[in-house]
This record gives structure tokens, sequence and C-alpha cells, in this order.
């Protein structure tokens, strides 16, 4: 459910794994996951393995929530290592029964898997594994992937799951956990990332940097598109899956959705948004008295455009950090009161200042509205809104939640339609370029941009997808 404030894209999940016989993998996993909570808020899950069976613990909400100190230690026992998932909801309903990682019972024994991602062909897989009999428990692509790595189980299973990675099409990062190993395996655009750390001479696999960092583990390397890696008793051990395509990590993952202080592909994140900021300031120079930004994604970005353009930055706007997740409420009245326990405008810093008000997206225009509405009545002189990437045009099937296209700003007015629904005094989006300019030689996947899409798109869209590229 979406906060009454909140229009942005959410990602859809992270993923955690471990082999560590030394150390509490159980706990590991949680603090793992609590450095990804930002990737998914709906569930969290972990599954422990001693080596002969699997103990999973799933549920709705934050990872503090799902896990007490007595349900870790249940967990824990003798286990050698563990798997985690934290949740937002993109293909399958919010629901228990969707909640990861997926435990199963095939022929080599008992599995758990962790899926970040979206395919794109999980409609006619899931209906052709249907008609050789396959029974389907949950309504999420995950279980698709389970049911043909169950297939194709009678070799090893990291056979298994090459032979997978030959069905599937779209976005993955995997961890899955056999009684006595663990894999990871990306997929051949490597649009999802995915990671590996080493802590005390045993492995971890990360959606994130920080996860590892979270847990004192020292990153190695990212897993490579089309890369499979085991981790077991003798370490770590890579296999390529597939031949890797031409590399289209997520622009977004930058923009918005990871952690600032992640590397992935060997990229920092706050580096590169530091980056966007200045580009910014290079395309839309911008006559002001401050810039601030939109906490927390567009606050990098803001030093970057303030250090570039030499005008100051300040903090504007503060968010209440103690504001939890709230229910939607009823009235346009209580809508507003619910804004301003998320977000403050700063008085002192805004009244008759003319701002420049950095944020990284505009999907539907509503956040920006109520937050040019904040400064306004605190006296700004002018507002400027600028945002760290282009206009968002499509949507993502490759694993985040955006609107349906008819619902997204820039699908229904142009930028001076959408400047003056938000009551800024002018707008700017970053160009692609900028954004690739930002971004280095890194080649990153821009299709929610300009409809590109390098991992194809569902067959049931594309008709209307043609339809919409043709009027873009």
């Amino acid at each position: 459910m979406r906060e009454p404030w909140d229009d942005k894209p959410h990602e859809e999940c992270g993923v955690f794994g471990i082999y560590a016989p030394e150390q509490e993998v159980a706990r590991l996993t949680y603090f793992g996951l609590y450095a990804l909570q930002h990737r998914g808020q709906e569930s969290a899950g972990i599954a422990v393995s001693n080596g002969r069976d699997i103990q999973v613990h799933k549920g709705m909400g934050l990872v503090a929530e799902v896990f007490s100190e007595r349900i870790l230690k249940e967990l824990e026992q003798d286990g050698k290592m563990a798997i985690g998932h934290v949740r937002y909801s993109t293909t399958g309903s919010s629901l228990l029964t969707n909640a990861q990682p997926l435990v199963v019972h095939y022929q080599k024994g008992m599995m758990a898997l962790a899926h970040n991602g979206n395919l794109t062909n999980a409609g006619e897989l899931r209906e052709e594994l249907a008609k050789e009999g396959a029974v389907f428990q949950t309504t999420v692509d995950s279980e698709v992937i389970v049911q043909l790595i169950a297939r194709y189980g009678r070799g090893s299973l990291e056979d298994a799951l090459v032979k997978t990675m030959l069905d599937l099409q779209g976005a993955y990062a995997l961890v899955v956990a056999a009684e006595d190993k663990i894999l990871g395996m990306r997929d051949p655009h490597g649009v999802r990332p995915l990671c590996i750390g080493q802590l005390e001479g045993r492995y971890v696999l990360a959606s994130e940097s920080c996860g590892l960092d979270t847990i004192g583990a020292e990153f190695v390397r990212d897993v490579q598109p089309g890369e499979i890696v085991t981790i077991d008793e003798e370490g770590l051990h890579s296999r390529q899956g597939f031949p890797a395509q031409k590399t289209a990590v997520c622009a977004f993952e930058y923009i918005y959705f990871a952690r600032p202080d992640s590397t992935m592909d060997q990229l920092n994140v706050t580096e590169s948004r530091r980056r966007m900021g200045v580009e910014l300031a290079r395309e839309y120079p911008v006559d002001a008295d401050i810039v601030i930004p939109v906490p927390d994604s567009g606050m990098t970005a803001a030093l970057g455009y303030a250090e570039e353009s030499g005008i100051p930055f300040a903090q504007g706007l503060l968010k209440n950090r103690y504001v939890g997740r709230t229910f939607i409420q009823p009235t346009q009245e209580m809508r507003e009161v619910a804004v301003r326990l998320k977000l403050n405008a700063n008085a002192q810093v805004i009244k008759g200042k003319r701002v420049i008000m950095i944020d990284d997206s505009i999907v539907r225009g509503t956040t920006s509205s109520r937050i040019v509405e904040l400064l306004r009545k605190v006296g700004a002189k002018e507002v400027h809104l600028l945002i760290c990437s282009p206009p968002v045009l499509y949507p993502c099937y490759y694993g985040i939640d955006t609107a349906e296209r008819e619902k997204l700003i820039a699908t229904q007015l142009d930028r001076e339609g959408i400047r003056d629904y938000v009551g800024a005094d002018s707008l700017h989006y970053l160009s692609e370029e900028g954004v690739q300019r930002a971004l280095g030689e890194l080649s990153v996947c821009l299709a929610c941009f300009n409809g590109d899409y390098p991992a194809g798109i569902p067959a049931g869209t594309r008709e209307k997808w043609a339809e919409f590229k043709s009027k873009c």
C-alpha cells in the first residue's frame, strides 16, 4: 500500500545469502536484510540449512517486525548457511503465501530460492509447466523458476540452473540454497544487481554492497551477467551459465533505489548521484538563492548541483524519520496532515528565497505538487524543480513497480503542463545523455525513459507497447 505522499516507483526486493558454518548465519542474514530494507518493506523471510534440512520463517512487514530473538534462535540451531529476502510486490499480490524465500522438496532434497526482478515470459512458462502437471502454490513468477529447476533436477543443481537460465527471459538475480551449498545467478544482461563478499574466509551474496558492510564482510566482486556462482565447503566456484549479453544495468538503481553507500558494478551510488547533480547544473543553470534536496534521494545530487553552480546548498526540507507506515487517510485534509507528518519545510531557510529543488524523478506528480505547495506556504519566492532523470514514459517489466502507462504524468502532459500541475516556476529534467555521462562507461537500461527494453517484454503487452511507442 502506498503512502499518501508517495508516488515514487518501488523496487521489488532484496536478496542475501551466506555460507558460514562457524557463524550465526540466521542472525547475520537478519542484519543483511536490515541493510537491504529499502528494497522492500512488505514482507521478509529467512531460510536456514543445517546441511540436511531447511527451516524457513517469513512474515508480512519489516524485518524487525517479522523476526524476534526467539525466532532467530530457533532458526539458528546448527545452521551452516542461510538465505534471506525482503519484498515489495510487483508480480503477485502482497500476501504471506507470496513471501520469500520459497522452500520446496524436489528429487534431490530440499531447496530454497529468493528472487529479485521480474520475468517477461513467466505467463508462458507457467502455462507450459501447468500442462506438464506442475501445481503452483503462489502467484509470483519466482515459483516458475523453482519449478524449472525441479524439472531439470536430475543432474547437479548447477546444471539445472544452466538449463533454467536458457528458458528465462527478463531480469533476475537469484540466491538458491540447497542442503549443502548456496548458489547465486544473475540474468545475462545484469539488469538486477548481485555481489559477492567474504567474511572470515567464507562467502556472502547480497543485492547491494551495503548488505556486506553491515555484517563486516569484505566486498569481493559483482556476480557477472549470465554467471552462476556456487558457495560450499570448498569455497567459491564460478560457471558461465549463458553468454553475457549487452550489459543493461537498471539506471534507476543509481538514480533512486540503491542505498547511497552501495557500490554496484564498480560504480559508487553516491558518486553517481553527485555527478547527476553536476550534469543538471551544466544543462540547466538557474538564477536562484539556494539549492535544496527532496530527502533523501535528492541529497547528493543537490550537493553536486550546488558545487557546480556555486549556489549555496541548504536543507530546506526535513524528513521525519520516526513516521512509520500508515494507512491512506480517507479525506483530503487528513492526507495533507499525513504529508506534513512525513516532510516539513524549514521556513527560516526558505522564506523570501528563490529555491532550486532537486528530486530524483516524477512519476505521477502528486508528491512534487504537495512539496512545492509546502514551500510556497512558508514563503518561497520562486520554486524551480530539477529532476535527476528524464521523464518516465514507459512501465518497467524488470522488477520495478511503476504505474500503468496511463497514470504516468509524462504521458499525459508535456513539460509545461507538468510544471503547471506541480506549481513550479520552472521544471527541468536531466537528459538521457546527462544520465549516461554521470554513469560513465557503465551500460544501463533506460527503458522506462525511452521504451528500449533490452531483455524483452511480456507477450501480452507487445501490441499495446508498439502503439505507445508510435505515439512518442
